[in-house]
Formats: C-alpha cells, structure tokens, sequence
C-alpha cells in the first residue's frame, strides 16, 4: 500500500511530534509512506497523477487544499475527502450544515459591508472571523458600532456569529473513528504545554453533538470547538484533521485509523463505512 501525505512543514521551534510517529509507526507496518510538502516545490498542474493508493490531507493550506482538488478529479482516493474539507474551509457552507443537521450554533451572518453588522450589535456583541480561516488567526469581538469602521476585509466577505462568553477554558472535542476526546484548553495557547491541555470526561450532550456533526458532513476523523454559554453547548467551528494535541496515544490511534482506512481501500471497500456516508448525503 503506497501512502502519501500532504503536509506543511512547520518552523523548527513550533513542536509538533504527532505526525512524524505516524510516518514512523505506518512505515514500520510495512506501508510505503511518502510526505508531500506542496509549499516546498514547484508542481505541473498539468501532470498531477495518482501515483498513490491513499492520500491523506494532514495540511490546509490553500496550496495542499488546491492540489487535493487536483487530485480528487483524477480519481485518487483522499482521507479525509476533497469535497468534505472543502466544505469544511469555507464557514459559510459549513455553518450551514450545521444549522440543518440541527446542532446548536450561535446566529450567523454575513456581508460585504461592515456597516451592515451595527443593528445586530443592539443585541449584544459579534466574533468577527475570516471565512475560510482557520486557528484561530483574524478572530475578534465588536461590541460597539464604531469598532466597525477599523474593520480590515479588504472587500471581501465579513463573516460573523453572535458573541457567547465562554465558561471557562475552551473546549476542544476530537473523533477518531467514533471514539471521542475531550482536551480543556486555554486560548490563546502560548506554549506546547497549553496546546496539550487537559483531558476531560465529556458529557453526554457533548458526546452526541459530537457523533451528530461527523455525520452532518461525512467524517470519522475531525475536531470540533465547543464552548459553554449559560450552561448549554455550542459549536463554534468544525475542523477536518486537526492536530489531535492533548489525546492520549494521538499518534498511534491516527496511525491505526489510516492503516484501517487503507486496508479498506486495499480490499476494495468504501473509505469510509456506510452508515457515515449515508447520513452525509
């Protein structure tokens, strides 16, 4: 089984163990792994070919998300999905899945002028978010009308959801083919200990949220950011491969999901089981 992963490839002093034990721990099971660093080379759009049985998109970059496209049309099989991380990248569409799906989710709006938001501030403060951001990077909150004229979207889209105060610490939930993890986590985080944070018992409300939003989109293998407003949960960003910091055994229960998902792929099978790819549609 050839195996490629698509990745970038972080600064030296940003500490990030996870994905190199995966590399290692496939590559002793007897895969052919290959990391792709699309950033760290000029590629032919023109002679794009699937040269491997599984791709699995760790990175998003718009250069890895673009090359996966690429890849998606020529028929390669990618874990997680093209159209899903797609989807995924962009809040508008993902919000509103969300929504249908019915997992709560603060009010949403959107808009090209930033003038448009100041009636909506009469009903309490907005998060300010790039739409196809991810991180945390470009989020802030308004709470006064004039805040509004300092807003940089250099004509683009303004995406913005109704401000709920956290309880708390953030609440990072991870799903690794059904199984569920929660890590308490302060943000912004400063240090690779924060990052890790702090595993908790997740409730059952939270559990199910969890389950339901990979069956809304059609994942086994994603992150979600929840906070607690006033007792209730909600989810305020859905991310497809994460970095899975703070669970236990991070690397060795990606390494045996792909492994998994690569034996299905090996035999055949369908990426991902029916019962996700049925509720997703």
């Amino acid at each position: 089984m050839k195996i490629a992963i698509l990745m970038f490839r972080h600064a030296p002093t940003r500490m990030s163990p996870i994905m190199p034990e995966v590399v290692r721990l496939l590559t002793e099971w007897g895969e052919q792994v290959e990391v792709i660093y699309p950033e760290e080379q000029l590629m032919d759009v023109s002679r794009v070919y699937v040269e491997h049985d599984l791709y699995v998109l760790k990175s998003g970059t718009e250069l890895a998300l673009s090359l996966a496209g690429a890849l998606h049309a020529a028929g390669a099989t990618i874990l997680n999905p093209y159209p899903v991380t797609a989807m995924l990248r962009d809040k508008v569409i993902s919000s509103h899945v969300l929504r249908r799906a019915g997992i709560p989710y603060p009010d949403t709006f959107i808009t090209v002028h930033p003038k448009h938001l100041a009636p909506l501030l009469d009903e309490g403060p907005l998060v300010l978010k790039p739409y196809r951001g991810s991180q945390g990077r470009g989020v802030y909150v308004i709470w006064d009308p004039d805040q509004l004229d300092n807003v940089n979207h250099e004509g683009g889209l303004i995406f913005a959801q109704r401000y709920y105060r956290p309880e708390g610490r953030d609440l990072k939930i991870y799903v690794i083919g059904g199984q569920v993890f929660g890590v308490r986590r302060t943000w912004p985080a400063h240090s690779y200990e924060e990052k890790l944070g702090e595993p908790f018992t997740i409730a059952p409300e939270v559990h199910d949220i969890a389950l339901r939003c990979g069956k809304a989109f059609g994942l086994e293998l994603y992150g979600l950011d929840i906070i607690l407003h006033e007792g209730k949960p909600y989810v305020v960003d859905v991310s497809s491969f994460p970095g899975f910091k703070g669970v236990p055994d991070a690397a060795l229960r990606l390494a045996d999901y792909i492994y998994s998902a690569g034996q299905r792929v090996r035999n055949g099978e369908p990426l991902l089981p029916d019962v996700i790819l049925k509720a997703a549609r």
